[in-house]
Protein backbone atom coordinates (compact mmCIF):
# COMPACT_ATOMS: atom_id res chain seq x y z
CA UNK A 1 0.00 0.00 0.00
CA UNK A 2 1.60 3.47 -1.28
CA UNK A 3 1.80 6.39 1.40
CA UNK A 4 -0.18 9.26 0.69
CA UNK A 5 1.54 12.09 -1.18
CA UNK A 6 1.23 15.51 -0.10
CA UNK A 7 -0.24 18.20 -1.75
CA UNK A 8 1.97 20.51 -3.29
CA UNK A 9 0.75 23.15 -0.76
CA UNK A 10 1.27 21.64 1.90
CA UNK A 11 4.63 20.20 1.19
CA UNK A 12 6.01 24.38 0.26
CA UNK A 13 4.02 25.29 3.95
CA UNK A 14 5.81 22.33 5.56
CA UNK A 15 9.25 23.32 4.36
CA UNK A 16 8.48 26.98 5.44
CA UNK A 17 7.68 25.99 8.35
CA UNK A 18 10.67 24.15 9.07
CA UNK A 19 12.77 26.36 8.18
CA UNK A 20 11.34 29.02 10.43
CA UNK A 21 12.11 26.99 13.22
CA UNK A 22 15.43 26.10 12.37
CA UNK A 23 15.86 30.04 11.89
CA UNK A 24 14.44 31.05 15.23
CA UNK A 25 16.51 27.54 16.56
CA UNK A 26 19.29 29.00 15.19
CA UNK A 27 19.01 32.72 16.51
CA UNK A 28 17.79 31.58 20.01
CA UNK A 29 20.80 29.11 20.71
CA UNK A 30 23.54 30.19 18.54
CA UNK A 31 23.25 33.73 17.29
CA UNK A 32 21.98 35.42 20.26
CA UNK A 33 25.32 34.01 22.23
CA UNK A 34 27.72 34.73 19.21
CA UNK A 35 29.17 37.83 21.09
CA UNK A 36 31.19 39.97 18.49
CA UNK A 37 33.77 42.96 18.83
CA UNK A 38 32.91 45.62 16.36
CA UNK A 39 35.79 48.21 15.71
CA UNK A 40 35.66 51.96 13.95
CA UNK A 41 37.70 54.70 13.04
CA UNK A 42 36.22 58.20 14.03
CA UNK A 43 37.93 61.36 12.91
CA UNK A 44 36.78 63.76 15.41
CA UNK A 45 39.82 64.91 17.08
CA UNK A 46 41.91 68.12 16.33
CA UNK A 47 45.16 67.53 14.45
CA UNK A 48 47.91 66.30 16.52
CA UNK A 49 46.00 64.67 19.08
CA UNK A 50 46.41 61.02 20.61
CA UNK A 51 44.24 58.59 19.29
CA UNK A 52 41.87 57.81 22.20
CA UNK A 53 40.17 54.43 22.18
CA UNK A 54 36.28 54.47 23.78
CA UNK A 55 34.94 50.88 24.51
CA UNK A 56 31.08 51.88 24.18
CA UNK A 57 28.57 49.57 25.53
CA UNK A 58 24.91 49.24 25.55
CA UNK A 59 21.97 46.86 25.98
CA UNK A 60 23.06 44.13 27.93
CA UNK A 61 19.87 43.63 29.66
CA UNK A 62 21.84 41.15 32.02
CA UNK A 63 20.19 38.75 34.21
CA UNK A 64 22.28 36.82 36.59
CA UNK A 65 22.45 33.41 35.30
CA UNK A 66 24.35 34.43 31.85
CA UNK A 67 27.56 33.68 33.21
CA UNK A 68 29.03 33.69 28.73
CA UNK A 69 27.76 37.14 28.42
CA UNK A 70 29.51 38.20 31.92
CA UNK A 71 32.69 36.68 30.87
CA UNK A 72 33.19 37.79 27.71
CA UNK A 73 32.26 41.15 28.70
CA UNK A 74 35.00 40.73 31.45
CA UNK A 75 37.71 40.07 28.49
CA UNK A 76 37.02 43.45 26.88
CA UNK A 77 38.89 44.87 29.96
CA UNK A 78 42.22 43.30 27.76
CA UNK A 79 41.53 45.84 24.91
CA UNK A 80 42.71 48.51 27.71
CA UNK A 81 40.16 51.45 26.63
CA UNK A 82 40.57 54.86 27.90
CA UNK A 83 37.22 55.50 28.01
CA UNK A 84 33.86 53.51 28.54
CA UNK A 85 30.57 54.91 27.40
CA UNK A 86 27.81 52.80 28.62
CA UNK A 87 24.36 53.72 26.92
CA UNK A 88 21.65 51.62 29.25
CA UNK A 89 19.63 49.14 29.20
CA UNK A 90 22.04 47.28 31.23
CA UNK A 91 19.24 45.92 34.05
CA UNK A 92 17.19 43.05 33.07
CA UNK A 93 15.87 41.65 35.79
CA UNK A 94 15.44 42.10 39.18
CA UNK A 95 18.54 40.47 40.39
CA UNK A 96 20.92 42.07 37.06
CA UNK A 97 23.17 43.94 39.41
CA UNK A 98 24.56 40.86 40.24
CA UNK A 99 25.17 39.84 36.91
CA UNK A 100 26.51 43.69 35.80
CA UNK A 101 29.42 43.78 38.77
CA UNK A 102 30.80 40.23 37.79
CA UNK A 103 31.00 41.53 34.02
CA UNK A 104 32.21 45.18 34.43
CA UNK A 105 35.07 44.58 37.89
CA UNK A 106 37.89 44.70 35.56
CA UNK A 107 36.49 48.16 34.54
CA UNK A 108 37.32 49.81 37.93
CA UNK A 109 39.75 53.02 37.26
CA UNK A 110 39.04 53.36 33.82
CA UNK A 111 36.80 56.74 33.44
CA UNK A 112 33.23 56.34 31.86
CA UNK A 113 30.39 57.84 31.66
CA UNK A 114 26.68 56.52 31.69
CA UNK A 115 23.02 57.31 31.05
CA UNK A 116 19.83 55.11 31.73
CA UNK A 117 17.79 52.99 29.48
CA UNK A 118 14.31 52.06 30.03
CA UNK A 119 15.09 48.78 31.09
CA UNK A 120 16.88 50.09 34.19
CA UNK A 121 13.90 51.38 35.53
CA UNK A 122 11.47 48.51 35.36
CA UNK A 123 11.76 44.73 34.76
CA UNK A 124 11.17 43.05 31.75
CA UNK A 125 7.69 41.96 30.72
CA UNK A 126 6.41 39.73 27.81
CA UNK A 127 4.96 41.10 24.94
CA UNK A 128 3.71 40.44 21.56
CA UNK A 129 6.58 41.33 18.58
CA UNK A 130 4.52 41.67 16.23
CA UNK A 131 3.17 44.90 17.95
CA UNK A 132 6.50 46.48 16.85
CA UNK A 133 5.71 46.87 13.37
CA UNK A 134 2.70 49.44 14.32
CA UNK A 135 5.77 51.43 16.13
CA UNK A 136 7.84 52.21 19.45
CA UNK A 137 7.08 49.77 22.03
CA UNK A 138 4.74 51.16 24.85
CA UNK A 139 4.87 50.87 28.30
CA UNK A 140 2.93 49.34 30.98
CA UNK A 141 1.79 50.55 34.15
CA UNK A 142 2.50 47.21 35.69
CA UNK A 143 6.20 46.33 35.12
CA UNK A 144 8.27 45.64 38.33
CA UNK A 145 10.67 48.51 39.56
CA UNK A 146 14.12 48.02 39.18
CA UNK A 147 16.49 49.09 42.35
CA UNK A 148 18.48 51.74 39.40
CA UNK A 149 19.30 53.62 42.32
CA UNK A 150 22.09 51.01 43.27
CA UNK A 151 23.20 50.52 39.56
CA UNK A 152 24.16 54.12 39.70
CA UNK A 153 25.82 53.69 42.78
CA UNK A 154 28.03 51.19 41.15
CA UNK A 155 28.74 52.85 38.61
CA UNK A 156 30.26 55.55 40.97
CA UNK A 157 31.95 52.96 42.72
CA UNK A 158 33.85 52.40 39.30
CA UNK A 159 33.92 56.05 39.07
CA UNK A 160 31.97 56.51 36.21
CA UNK A 161 30.07 59.78 35.85
CA UNK A 162 26.27 60.50 35.18
CA UNK A 163 25.28 62.04 31.72
CA UNK A 164 21.17 61.70 32.50
CA UNK A 165 19.82 65.28 31.30
CA UNK A 166 23.47 66.38 32.52
CA UNK A 167 26.84 67.43 31.42
CA UNK A 168 30.33 67.06 32.38
CA UNK A 169 34.07 66.90 30.80
CA UNK A 170 37.03 64.54 31.65
CA UNK A 171 40.51 64.90 29.80
CA UNK A 172 41.69 61.87 28.06
CA UNK A 173 45.01 61.91 26.31
CA UNK A 174 45.59 65.28 26.19
CA UNK A 175 42.05 66.28 24.89
CA UNK A 176 39.19 67.81 26.87
CA UNK A 177 36.08 65.77 26.11
CA UNK A 178 32.65 67.83 26.75
CA UNK A 179 29.59 65.57 27.34
CA UNK A 180 25.72 65.68 27.43
CA UNK A 181 23.64 63.26 27.69
CA UNK A 182 19.79 62.75 28.47
CA UNK A 183 17.84 60.53 30.43
CA UNK A 184 15.85 57.91 28.80
CA UNK A 185 13.90 59.34 25.83
CA UNK A 186 11.51 56.11 24.86
CA UNK A 187 9.93 56.95 28.15
CA UNK A 188 9.84 60.75 27.77
CA UNK A 189 12.88 61.27 30.45
CA UNK A 190 15.16 63.26 28.41
CA UNK A 191 15.10 66.65 29.37
CA UNK A 192 16.70 68.58 26.15
CA UNK A 193 15.94 72.15 27.48
CA UNK A 194 18.28 71.50 30.26
CA UNK A 195 21.17 70.88 27.77
CA UNK A 196 22.17 74.25 26.90
CA UNK A 197 21.65 75.39 30.76
CA UNK A 198 24.23 72.14 31.57
CA UNK A 199 26.63 72.96 28.74
CA UNK A 200 26.70 76.74 29.89
CA UNK A 201 27.70 75.66 33.35
CA UNK A 202 30.46 73.23 32.30
CA UNK A 203 32.31 75.65 30.38
CA UNK A 204 31.63 78.45 32.88
CA UNK A 205 33.38 76.33 35.82
CA UNK A 206 36.23 75.77 33.44
CA UNK A 207 39.05 78.47 33.04
CA UNK A 208 40.78 77.69 29.94
CA UNK A 209 37.44 78.10 28.17
CA UNK A 210 37.56 81.67 28.85
CA UNK A 211 40.23 83.20 26.28
CA UNK A 212 40.59 86.47 28.51
CA UNK A 213 41.81 84.19 31.35
CA UNK A 214 44.49 84.62 33.14
CA UNK A 215 46.02 87.48 31.40
CA UNK A 216 44.56 88.36 27.82
CA UNK A 217 48.32 90.13 27.06
CA UNK A 218 49.40 86.10 27.69
CA UNK A 219 48.76 84.28 24.37
CA UNK A 220 47.18 81.10 25.76
CA UNK A 221 47.32 78.06 23.91
CA UNK A 222 44.97 75.98 22.15
CA UNK A 223 43.33 72.67 23.72
CA UNK A 224 41.87 70.61 21.62
CA UNK A 225 38.52 69.61 22.55
CA UNK A 226 36.07 67.09 21.82
CA UNK A 227 31.87 67.48 22.26
CA UNK A 228 30.24 64.03 22.59
CA UNK A 229 26.55 63.47 23.06
CA UNK A 230 25.26 60.39 24.61
CA UNK A 231 21.77 59.06 24.92
CA UNK A 232 19.73 55.48 24.98
CA UNK A 233 17.58 55.89 22.05
CA UNK A 234 18.37 57.56 19.69
CA UNK A 235 15.33 59.26 18.84
CA UNK A 236 15.49 62.24 16.10
CA UNK A 237 14.32 65.32 17.97
CA UNK A 238 17.58 63.64 20.78
CA UNK A 239 19.64 63.65 17.74
CA UNK A 240 18.31 66.90 16.22
CA UNK A 241 18.96 69.18 19.36
CA UNK A 242 22.84 67.40 19.92
CA UNK A 243 23.85 68.58 16.38
CA UNK A 244 22.24 71.93 17.28
CA UNK A 245 24.49 71.93 20.50
CA UNK A 246 27.61 71.51 18.60
CA UNK A 247 27.88 67.30 19.35
CA UNK A 248 30.93 66.31 16.83
CA UNK A 249 30.02 62.41 18.06
CA UNK A 250 26.91 60.82 19.42
CA UNK A 251 26.53 57.49 20.97
CA UNK A 252 23.46 55.86 21.34
CA UNK A 253 22.15 52.10 21.52
CA UNK A 254 17.80 50.94 22.42
CA UNK A 255 17.47 49.73 18.99
CA UNK A 256 19.04 45.81 18.82
CA UNK A 257 20.54 46.64 15.84
CA UNK A 258 17.04 45.37 14.50
CA UNK A 259 17.30 42.42 16.59
CA UNK A 260 15.87 39.57 13.87
CA UNK A 261 16.87 41.27 10.37
CA UNK A 262 16.61 39.79 7.01
CA UNK A 263 19.92 39.07 5.02
CA UNK A 264 20.57 41.97 2.45
CA UNK A 265 17.82 43.53 3.73
CA UNK A 266 18.58 44.94 6.81
CA UNK A 267 16.21 45.58 10.12
CA UNK A 268 12.36 45.30 10.36
CA UNK A 269 12.02 47.56 12.83
CA UNK A 270 13.93 50.38 14.81
CA UNK A 271 11.84 50.72 17.89
CA UNK A 272 12.11 54.58 17.54
CA UNK A 273 12.16 56.52 14.69
CA UNK A 274 15.46 56.85 13.30
CA UNK A 275 15.57 55.37 9.59
CA UNK A 276 16.60 51.73 9.14
CA UNK A 277 19.98 52.36 7.60
CA UNK A 278 21.11 53.78 10.68
CA UNK A 279 19.38 51.35 13.26
CA UNK A 280 23.15 50.27 14.20
CA UNK A 281 26.60 50.96 13.06
CA UNK A 282 28.68 54.09 12.90
CA UNK A 283 26.99 56.28 10.40
CA UNK A 284 26.37 60.39 9.72
CA UNK A 285 23.40 62.25 11.40
CA UNK A 286 22.88 65.37 9.35
CA UNK A 287 20.40 68.11 10.87
CA UNK A 288 20.38 71.87 9.06
CA UNK A 289 23.69 72.47 7.96
CA UNK A 290 25.33 70.95 10.52
CA UNK A 291 26.37 67.09 11.21
CA UNK A 292 28.10 64.67 13.72
CA UNK A 293 28.95 61.24 13.52
CA UNK A 294 26.62 58.66 15.30
CA UNK A 295 27.30 55.38 16.53
CA UNK A 296 24.47 53.04 17.20
CA UNK A 297 25.21 49.66 18.97
CA UNK A 298 23.11 46.55 18.32
CA UNK A 299 23.81 45.89 22.12
CA UNK A 300 25.06 42.59 23.77
CA UNK A 301 21.52 41.09 25.11
CA UNK A 302 17.63 40.92 24.22
CA UNK A 303 14.95 40.73 26.74
CA UNK A 304 14.94 37.40 28.60
CA UNK A 305 10.92 37.23 26.88
CA UNK A 306 12.90 37.65 23.24
CA UNK A 307 16.06 35.59 23.48
CA UNK A 308 16.49 35.20 19.86
CA UNK A 309 18.37 36.84 17.41
CA UNK A 310 19.02 37.08 13.95
CA UNK A 311 21.25 38.27 11.04
CA UNK A 312 22.09 40.58 13.97
CA UNK A 313 24.75 39.22 16.68
CA UNK A 314 24.94 41.28 19.67
CA UNK A 315 28.17 43.40 19.90
CA UNK A 316 30.40 45.95 21.62
CA UNK A 317 32.18 48.65 19.51
CA UNK A 318 35.91 49.83 20.15
CA UNK A 319 36.02 53.27 18.38
CA UNK A 320 39.19 54.68 18.16
CA UNK A 321 38.75 58.81 18.10
CA UNK A 322 41.71 59.64 15.75
CA UNK A 323 42.99 63.29 14.38
CA UNK A 324 40.93 65.07 11.69
CA UNK A 325 43.01 64.40 8.38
Amino acid sequence: MSGTRLAPAARIALAIGAAGAAAFAYGSLVERRHYTLRTASVPVLPAGAAPIKVLHLSDLHMAPWQRDKQAWVRELARLEPDLIVDTGDNLGHRDGLTGIRAAFAPFAGIPGVFVNGSNDYFGPQAKNPFAYFTGPSRHRRQAERLDIGALHAYFAELGWTDLDNAAAALEINGTRLEFFGVDDPHRGYDRLDVITAAIDELRADDPLGDESWPDAELEQAERPTVTVGVSHAPYQRVLNSFVNHGAQLILAGHTHGGQVCVPGFGALVTNCDIPRAQVKGLSVWRHGLRSAYLNVSAGLGTSIYAPVRFACPPEATLLTLTAVA
